[in-house]
């Protein structure tokens, strides 16, 4: 279980850096790439294909910056973590921006001295079981082996939820989602447990999936997203808005495929002018060109594109938006203006 022992050692070790100096950006440019942390391995959300470039719905978030500062969605240098290591990563400036369905919390924005820069999945926690163990609550999990990822807030939900519903368990602590799986499939523990989307995305790569069922229960709120150190605003700025930039894009109808044409000359529309960099100066007040939203977007498309590409509906993770809809769709979506 995370304890505060070990979040003000964090805590202490990123103070030991001076949190972030106001230089990601010039650092980056220098480096000529972006040096992005991600999951060691989540299929939908950030692992290597089958010629080892990465992929997925968190990667499309760093070559979508990568593309808004370096103008190339290739430049980008991808670091695998785990749930102990991103943190020290990004507070060691070992990494510019960690994008690793990772959960905005108090402490981890405060004491651990990050900066979250948006929500790109609204998601919360819930447990996969083997159909053959016959259970269809969380509840009836009294006495379960549970495999649980270290360093994580799912190990603090697990504790709360089988306290709170007097029941026992017994944990079975893992680094990586690839050891879980591996654990799980061999019988180590009786049920899984992480982010709601974790689970989709790696009941899809089972050689069976439908003998396997994630339970109904919800057990807490995990909002995830992009985070980079405290201390250079300038750069939580660029993340922040190409993140918002790719949410309004949605919004607004812009997409990969028209991203181009739309900024050969204005719209009628003043708020995708502004976004394309047709009308103000929105590109000079982050430091970067005035296209830097097409190319963020030309990179992998729009928000909505990026989900069903990487875990929508129409792929083996099979992900309905809920609530990662836009908000005239019922969903919290919702970038601010672009003004």
């Amino acid at each position: 279980m995370k304890t505060t022992a070990f979040i003000g050692a964090l805590a202490a070790a990123v103070l030991g850096t001076g949190a972030a100096s106001a230089q990601t950006l010039e650092d980056v440019n220098e480096r000529g790439a972006l040096n992005c942390g991600v999951n060691t391995g989540l299929v939908g959300f950030a692992a290597p294909d089958a010629n080892g470039s990465w992929q997925g719905f968190d990667v499309a978030l760093c070559r979508a910056v990568a593309a808004a500062v370096l103008g190339d969605p290739e430049a980008v240098e991808f670091i695998p973590t785990t749930g102990k290591t991103r943190f020290t990563a990004l507070a060691s400036g070992e990494i510019d921006v960690l994008s690793r369905n990772t959960t905005w919390t108090f402490s981890r924005d405060n004491d651990l001295k990050f900066e979250f820069t948006g929500i790109n999945y609204y998601d919360g926690q819930g447990f996969i079981v083997p159909k053959a163990l016959g259970v269809t609550s969380a509840k009836e999990l009294d006495g379960a082996t549970i495999c649980v990822q270290t360093g994580t807030t799912t190990e603090l939900n697990l504790a709360d939820f089988f306290r709170k519903n007097n029941i026992e368990y017994e944990p079975v602590p893992i680094e990586t989602n690839a050891e879980a799986l591996q654990q799980y499939n061999a019988g180590a523990c009786d049920a899984y447990t992480t982010d709601a989307s974790g689970l989709a995305a790696s009941r899809a790569t089972f050689e069976n999936p439908t003998e396997h069922v994630i339970l109904p229960e919800i057990i807490s709120k995990e909002p995830l997203g992009p985070l980079v150190r405290h201390g250079d605003n300038e750069w939580g700025d660029i993340v922040r808005w190409t993140l918002n930039a790719l949410i309004a894009a949605e919004e607004y109808g812009v997409t990969s495929a028209n991203v181009q044409d739309m900024a050969s000359s204005p719209t009628d529309s003043p708020e995708i002018n502004r976004l394309l960099g047709t009308e103000g100066n929105l590109g000079e007040m982050i430091g970067l060109s005035n296209d830097w939203a097409v190319n963020a977007i030309s990179a992998g498309g729009n928000y909505g594109e990026i989900f069903a590409r990487n875990i929508g509906e129409d792929t083996p993770i099979g992900l309905a938006r809920g609530l990662n809809a836009q908000w005239t769709e019922g969903g919290l979506l919702y970038a601010p203006p672009f003004r």
